[in-house]
C-alpha cells in the first residue's frame, strides 16, 4: 500500500535537518521546540490514540446524549483519564432535552409499492397510531421548499431531493443539511403532513443518515426522516413516471424530560500561568446507530492521546492544558453552550480552543483565529507541522463545533483541517464503525494536535481571545 503523502513529507524533513540555514529571531526556545519535536514524532511512534476509541466502541458503543449509553460513557470517561494520570479530572454538568427512537418506516404505495431504509431525524415527533399516507411532493432543496406555496403541499409528504457534494474540507456539508435541520419546521407552516428528505451524505450504500433539527417547544413539528440515498435515487424515478405518488411514513420516537450529562475534562496544570487554559477536545456523545467510532471516537482517541504524551513529559507546560470531552455535541451543542456560559467572564485566560470532530482523516491544513501579534506564533507552529503534510491556511477558525458558542465571546481558536473527503459515506448511519478508522492517520492526527497543544502553552504572548475577536454564533 502507497504511503501517506505525509509521511514521505517527513521523511524528507528528517533526511533535510543536517543541512544549515539561516533562521530569523525565534519564537520559541530551542527547548520548547525540541519538544514540540519529541512529542509529534513519539506521536507516530505510537497507536495515536486508537487504543482509546477501540475500548470506548467496544465497551460503550454508541452513545446517545441522555440515554443509558450517555451515562457509561462519562463513567467510563472519568476512570480512564484518571488512570492516564493526568493532574485533575473534574465534570461540570450540562443540561438539555432528550429524545429517543424506537422504530421508522418508509414506504411508496403508489404508483408502486416499495420499502425504503430510513433512519427518523432527531426530535421527530412521532406519527398518530398506524403512520401517515399522503401524496408526495418533490422539491429540489432547502431553498426551493422555502418558495413553494402552501397550497402546493398542504396535506402532503415533501420529499427534499437535494444532493450533498463530496469536498476535502466538508464544504459541500452546510448548503446540504440546511434541508435536515430547519425543513421539517418550515414544511410544518405550509401545511404538509411529513417530511421526507435523501440522507445528508455522500455514499451510495443503502444506509440513511440520521441527524437533529432545530426545534423549539411549542411550534408545530413534522414527523421528520431520512432515507438512504440509493433509495431517494429509486423515489425519484418513480415521481418521474409521471404518475401521482404516495407515500406512508410511521414513526415511533418520543420526547423525554430535561437530562443532565457531564462535560468531562482533564488537565494538565501549568507550572507558570495555570489560570491561563489550552483546551483540545473531542465530543463524547455520539448518535444511536453505527458505534460513533468515526464521530466521535477518534477525536477523543486523538486529543487523549496528545494530553497523553505532554502528561508524560519531565517538564510541565507554562499554562494549562484541559483535554475537553464535550457532552450532548450530536443534539445541538449543549455541551459546548454550557461550557461558553460558565466561562463567558474568563475568557481572557483562555488561550485557544482547538476541537477535532471530523474524523480520522489526515490533517492537511492549519487555520487561526488570533490576534495579529499571535500570527508570528502560528506560522512557527505551522513549520513544526510541516513535516507531517500540514500547510499554513488562513485566518479564519472556529475551533470545530463545540466551540462555536464560544465565538461570541471572542475566543481564539485553532482549525486543525483534516480530509473529509470520505467522512460524510459513513456519517451518523449503522457504518460509522471502528473498521473505517486508518491507525496511521490518527498518529498524524495525535502529533499535530500534541505539538500544537504544547506549543500554544508555551507562546511567549497571548493569542487574543476577548471582544476584538468576536464573532456571532453560528
Amino acid at each position: 500500500m502507497k504511503a501517506p503523502l505525509w509521511i514521505a513529507t517527513l521523511s524528507l524533513a528528517v533526511a533535510m535537518t543536517d543541512a544549515p540555514a539561516e533562521r530569523p529571531d525565534p519564537i520559541f526556545s530551542d527547548d520548547d521546540l525540541a519538544i514540540a519535536a519529541q512529542l509529534r514524532d513519539s506521536a507516530l511512534q505510537g497507536n495515536g490514540g486508537f487504543d482509546v476509541v477501540e475500548e470506548l466502541t467496544t465497551l460503550i458503543g454508541p452513545r446517545l446524549a441522555g440515554s443509558p449509553a450517555d451515562a457509561k460513557a462519562v463513567e467510563w470517561a472519568v476512570a480512564y483519564l484518571n488512570e492516564a494520570g493526568f493532574d485533575r479530572v473534574f465534570t461540570e454538568p450540562v443540561t438539555f432535552p432528550t429524545w429517543h427512537r424506537n422504530t421508522e418506516k418508509a414506504t411508496i404505495t403508489a404508483p408502486v409499492e416499495r420499502e425504503l431504509v430510513t433512519l427518523a431525524l432527531g426530535f421527530s415527533p412521532a406519527t398518530p397510531q398506524g403512520g401517515i399516507e399522503a401524496e408526495v411532493v418533490m422539491l429540489d432543496d432547502y431553498e426551493a421548499l422555502q418558495a413553494v406555496s402552501a397550497e402546493r403541499v398542504e396535506g402532503k409528504i415533501i420529499f427534499i431531493r437535494n444532493r450533498m457534494e463530496r469536498a476535502r474540507d466538508g464544504s459541500g456539508y452546510g448548503p446540504a443539511v440546511r434541508a435536515r435541520s430547519l425543513g421539517a419546521r418550515i414544511a410544518a407552516e405550509k401545511g404538509a403532513v411529513a417530511y421526507v428528505i435523501r440522507s445528508i451524505g455522500t455514499s451510495t450504500n443503502r444506509f440513511a443518515h440520521t441527524g437533529t433539527q432545530r426545534f423549539d417547544v411549542g411550534v408545530r413539528s413534522l414527523p421528520a426522516v431520512a432515507i438512504s440515498n440509493p433509495d431517494a435515487d429509486q423515489l425519484e424515478r418513480v415521481m418521474a413516471l409521471g404518475e401521482p405518488v404516495s407515500m406512508h411514513v410511521e414513526v415511533d420516537a418520543e420526547f423525554v424530560e430535561a437530562y443532565t450529562s457531564q462535560n468531562v475534562i482533564a488537565e494538565i496544570t501549568g507550572s507558570q500561568s495555570p489560570e491561563q487554559v489550552v483546551a483540545i477536545a473531542a465530543h463524547l456523545d455520539s448518535w444511536d446507530v453505527g458505534t460513533g467510532a468515526l464521530d466521535d471516537g477518534a477525536g477523543i482517541g486523538i486529543v487523549t492521546e496528545a494530553g497523553r504524551l505532554i502528561q508524560a513529559l519531565d517538564q510541565k507546560p507554562n499554562r494549562s492544558i484541559q483535554i475537553i470531552f464535550f457532552a450532548a455535541e450530536e443534539i445541538g451543542l449543549w455541551g459546548g453552550r454550557a461550557w461558553a456560559e460558565k466561562n463567558k467572564d474568563n475568557f481572557h485566560n483562555i488561550q485557544v480552543g482547538a476541537e477535532s470532530d471530523f474524523g480520522a482523516g489526515p490533517i492537511y491544513e492549519i487555520t487561526a483565529k488570533v490576534s495579529d501579534e499571535a500570527k508570528p506564533v502560528i506560522r512557527a507552529i505551522a513549520d513544526v507541522l510541516a513535516p507531517l503534510g500540514i500547510e499554513l491556511g488562513g485566518w479564519d477558525a472556529w475551533g470545530g463545533p463545540d466551540f462555536r458558542p464560544a465565538a461570541a465571546y471572542g475566543m481564539a481558536a485553532v482549525d486543525l483541517r483534516q480530509d473529509g473527503r470520505n467522512y460524510f459515506d459513513y456519517h451518523h448511519t449503522e457504518n460509522d464503525t471502528l473498521d473505517k478508522i486508518d491507525p496511521a492517520n490518527m498518529k498524524q492526527n495525535a502529533a499535530a494536535y500534541a505539538a500544537l497543544a504544547w506549543l500554544a502553552a508555551q507562546s511567549p504572548v497571548r493569542f487574543g481571545s476577548g471582544p476584538d475577536l468576536i464573532q456571532p454564533e453560528g
